[in-house]
C-alpha cells in the first residue's frame, strides 16, 4: 500500500525539479561549452625594436631642440666681393646657423659697422663673415697712389684679373724692339685695385696701388700704351 507524501515532501521535491545541475558535477553533461581565450605569444624582437624606435626618437628631439637653442644669427656673403671693394648692403644677409665654437663669425648686429668698409680678402658668396674679413684701410693709404692703365687684348692675362692680385707692370719695348725712356724702370710692383672694360676691342682699364714715389712712372708707361701686366702667383 503506497503511502501519500505528505505536504513537505512536495514542496522539497519542487524545488529539486527548477534547480540547475552544477557544472562539472559527475554525471551531469552542461550543453553549453566554454571556449578558453587564446594565449597571447610574446615577440621579443619586437618588444626590442619598439624600445629602439621610442629611444631614437626621444635622442633626434633632443638633437633638434639642441641644435635650435645653439643657432645664432650672423653675418654671411649674399654676392662675391672682392679684395679691397668696399661692401654694400646687398652683398650681405644675415644667417641662422649652429656655429662652431672654433669660427668667429660677425653677428649679425654689426650688420651696420661692416657696411661701407673694404674687404680685406676674397669673400665668396655663400660664406661667413669674420672681423678678419673687412678692413677699415682706405685706398690709397698714406705713400701709396692709385693709377689706371689701359691695356689692349695681350698685355694683361687671359684668365682675367681680381681684386688685390700682385703684378708688374712691365714696359714693353718700342717699334725698333728698344725701350721707349732709359730713365723708366722696366717693371714695377703693384697691386690691382679695380678691373672694368675699357670700351671696344677687348680692352680694359685696371687700377693698380703702387708707391707714390713710383705713381709717375707707371702713368708715363701707361700714356705711351707700351705697358703690359703680368700676374704673379696668387699663392698666399
Amino acid at each position: 500500500m503506497a503511502i501519500a507524501p505528505t505536504d513537505e515532501q512536495r514542496s522539497v521535491r519542487r524545488l529539486g525539479r527548477g534547480k540547475k545541475p552544477a557544472e562539472g558535477e559527475q554525471g551531469i553533461e552542461t550543453s553549453d561549452s566554454v571556449t578558453p581565450p587564446p594565449k597571447m605569444r610574446r615577440r621579443p624582437l619586437l618588444v626590442a625594436a619598439s624600445v629602439a624606435a621610442v629611444c631614437l626618437g626621444a635622442l633626434l628631439a633632443v638633437l633638434a631642440f639642441t641644435s635650435m637653442n645653439s643657432a645664432q644669427e650672423v653675418l654671411a656673403v649674399r654676392s662675391t666681393v672682392h679684395r679691397g671693394e668696399v661692401i654694400t648692403r646687398d652683398d650681405l644677409m644675415t644667417v641662422r646657423v649652429g656655429v662652431d665654437p672654433a669660427l668667429k663669425p660677425l653677428p649679425a648686429s654689426e650688420l651696420n659697422d661692416v657696411v661701407g668698409k673694404r674687404a680685406a680678402m676674397d669673400l665668396t658668396a655663400g660664406g661667413l663673415v669674420t672681423s678678419e674679413d673687412v678692413t677699415s684701410s682706405v685706398v690709397p693709404g698714406k705713400g701709396m697712389s692709385v693709377v689706371g692703365i689701359s691695356l689692349a687684348p695681350g698685355a694683361y692675362p687671359a684668365n682675367g684679373l681680381k681684386n688685390g692680385d700682385a703684378v708688374r707692370i712691365v714696359l714693353t719695348p718700342g717699334q725698333q724692339g728698344q725701350y721707349t725712356s732709359g730713365s723708366t724702370p722696366t717693371e714695377i710692383p703693384a697691386t690691382v685695385v679695380d678691373v672694368a672694360a675699357g670700351g671696344s676691342g677687348g680692352q680694359q682699364v685696371v687700377d693698380v696701388l703702387v708707391p707714390e714715389g713710383q705713381a709717375p712712372d707707371v702713368a708715363a708707361m701707361a700714356a705711351t700704351g707700351k705697358a703690359a701686366l703680368v700676374l704673379d702667383s696668387r699663392e698666399r
